[in-house]
């Protein structure tokens, strides 16, 4: 059973704390992200979405990103991390 994590618009400083703990509170589980509302994207939030990747490679449990907003792909091309948060797992992503 997949379980969803919905990112919200704005992904700064104090949406990194609850996106961490929706992450722990899901470990174990196979996951869908919801990436589809995403206009803004900060560093920290990266990289609690990167360590979350990680964490479900270690665990060999399923990580998706869904219909990520044309930001939310922008925003990961400029830090470099398409590769490391994509993979080739990624599904409806914008052109």
């Amino acid at each position: 059973m997949s379980t969803a994590i919905a990112l919200p618009e704005t992904l700064d400083l104090k949406a990194s704390g609850p996106l961490k703990q929706a992450f722990v509170e899901r470990r174990g589980q196979d996951i869908e992200v919801h990436a589809d509302q995403v206009r803004r994207l900060g560093g920290l939030c990266l990289q609690v979405l990167l360590a979350a990747r990680k964490a479900w490679a270690e665990d060999g449990k399923p990580f998706s990103i869904t219909a990520p907003s044309e930001a939310f792909v922008e925003t990961i091309r400029l830090f470099g991390a398409e590769g490391a948060l994509f993979q080739a797992e990624i599904q409806g992503a914008a052109s």
